[in-house]
């Protein structure tokens, strides 16, 4: 699983005009998901991002996380995280799981982030078009790859 984690003031996903979820201050976190990706890389995923210390105690030091400041998380399924871009200027998404593999994975995903912070992890929707709106705060982006673990 690859996972782009935005420290955000604000997000929103609109689809077909109609906003779908919004969250203030908290992540936004695009995540892709491999035909390779399984429960072990799910839940050490879900885990790092919750204990992520990226924003600021009262020094001005990232030190907390989202979990100690009660943020939201808005998590958005992007396919397009893996995308092969070596050869010519089409980029190939042959390593992105399949949807029988991905939605799964992904409601598990926003399930287990649930779990973790103990409060609701909204959601884009699973294969629409979506208009992603976000105000970076910092800014600070964080990329993760459960395959480079170490």
């Amino acid at each position: 699983m690859r996972a782009v984690i935005q420290r955000v003031t604000r997000a929103t996903v609109t689809i077909g005009g109609i906003v779908k979820s919004a969250i203030d201050n908290g992540l936004l976190v695009l995540v892709g998901i491999e035909e390779s990706d399984n429960e072990t890389d799910l839940e050490w995923l879900c885990k790092k991002i919750v204990q992520l210390r990226i924003f600021s105690d009262s020094d001005g030091v990232m030190n907390l996380s989202v979990l100690e400041t009660g943020g939201s998380i808005l998590a958005v399924s992007q396919f397009t995280l893996h995308a092969k871009t070596k050869k010519g200027n089409r980029p190939s998404y042959i390593r992105a799981a399949q949807p029988e593999i991905a939605i799964p994975l992904y409601n598990r995903f926003v399930t287990r982030l649930a779990e973790l912070t103990g409060r609701e992890t909204v959601t884009g929707e699973f294969g629409a078009m979506m208009h992603v709106e976000l105000v970076n705060d910092g800014p600070v982006t964080i990329i993760i790859d459960t395959k480079n673990k170490e």
